[in-house]
């Protein structure tokens, strides 16, 4: 018989070549709070394997740090240049392989699916997502770079997945509109 685990700390990250964003949460039942969220800069470095090394490096860094439960990461989109296409991910990949080498399980989703998520709107701007994790996680500092709060909404939107019901089922919610009716205590 499998006990469901009560606290749970998930990373998010959104993987980039020049910054990659990352945020951790941390479960408790169903409220959700801000553990960090920050970027690593990799723009000054040249080459791409060095890049790498240094994703690797902090995702395993923020692996032993926090000792996440999941993984949550940006799937790379499909952009007309394939070779920024296939940079994204192999960056992507590097964080996976950090996280799959200490058994932690990694769920990958669309951009579109974390906008949907966070803000109830797939097109939403990174502007928004950023205002709406706000108010959703009780901070106030702006972080320097979006990227930030784009790899802490990987996180949120894995969190919110993952909900379960007082029956202990999973829930999944078609929109914000639904979460909020759901969890008034949960949001201001």
């Amino acid at each position: 018989m499998l006990v469901e685990k009560k606290e749970r700390v998930i990373l998010g990250i959104d993987p980039g070549t020049a910054i990659m964003g990352y945020g951790l949460v941390l479960e408790k039942g169903n409220k959700m709070e801000l553990l960090s969220l920050g970027v690593v800069k990799l723009n000054h470095l040249d080459d791409h394997f060095i890049k790498l090394q240094r994703i690797f490096e902090k995702t395993m860094g923020l692996i032993e740090t926090y000792k996440p439960d999941a993984l949550a990461i940006e799937a790379p989109f499909y952009g007309k240049n394939i070779q920024v296409t296939l940079k994204l991910g192999r960056a992507q990949g590097v964080c996976m392989a950090a996280a799959l080498s200490k058994n932690i399980p990694v769920t990958e989703y669309a951009p579109r699916k974390i906008k949907q998520s966070i803000t109830g709107n797939g097109t939403a701007s990174k502007e928004q997502v950023a205002a709406m994790l706000q108010r959703l996680l009780n901070f106030k500092e702006t972080p320097e770079f979006l990227d930030a709060t784009d790899g802490l909404a990987v996180a949120v939107c894995h969190s919110f997945q993952k909900i379960s019901t007082s029956g202990g089922k999973s829930k999944t919610y078609t929109g914000w509109e639904a979460f909020v009716s759901d969890n008034k205590k949960r949001v201001k």
